[in-house]
């Protein structure tokens, strides 16, 4: 089964920690958190963002970018670490993710460390925007990354099937839109 990890470096925003908490909750991905952070985890504004998802994710801490890498020899030798950064030509989608998969995101004010991106490039990827626009937020970019991964794995582990909460489905009669009426 596919397993996904993502790891944030030195996140300094607490609700992005949160809703990227939640996304990791429902992804079934392991959250990693590289100190040091720019609050405490025990933040109300970091709690309020993951909801009641606290107890439904897998959260590590690790005292450095450093230590993060020696936990995890192998997936540095299988070239498991992929690097998001605005600084490369490397599309998210160019890649094939592997079976066990770590993605690295940086502060939300200055990104990973170029001496990082720079002994990595040919692991660096970029999610595309407008050329003068500032990036993505950091909870964005972080889903928008681990769906792809996941989407790569098909979903494996996860529901595909969505219900109402008043009505139920009609399959043997599909609704037909003639979207030029909309």
């Amino acid at each position: 089964m596919h397993k996904l990890h993502l790891v944030l470096v030195e996140p300094r925003i607490p609700q992005n920690t949160g809703s990227i908490a939640r996304t990791c909750a429902v992804t079934g991905a392991v959250l990693h958190l590289v100190h040091p952070l720019g609050f405490r985890i025990d933040d109300a504004k970091l709690k309020r963002a993951g909801l009641d998802y606290w107890d439904k994710l897998e959260i590590l801490h690790h005292e450095s970018l450093d230590a993060f890498f020696a936990a995890y020899p192998a997936a540095a030798e299988q070239n498991a670490f992929f690097y998001f950064t605005a600084k490369t030509g490397t599309l998210y989608t160019d890649v094939t993710y592997p079976e066990e998969t770590f993605l690295l995101f940086g502060r939300e004010d200055l990104g990973l460390d170029e001496a990082v991106l720079a002994a990595h490039p040919e692991r660096c990827v970029r999610i595309p925007m407008r050329e003068t626009l500032r990036c993505l937020n950091l909870s964005n970019s972080v889903a928008v990354a681990a769906y792809e991964v996941l989407r790569q794995h098909d979903f494996t582990g996860l529901t595909r099937d969505g219900r109402l909460a008043k009505s139920a489905w009609e399959p043997e009669h599909p609704r037909e839109y003639d979207i030029s009426q909309i």
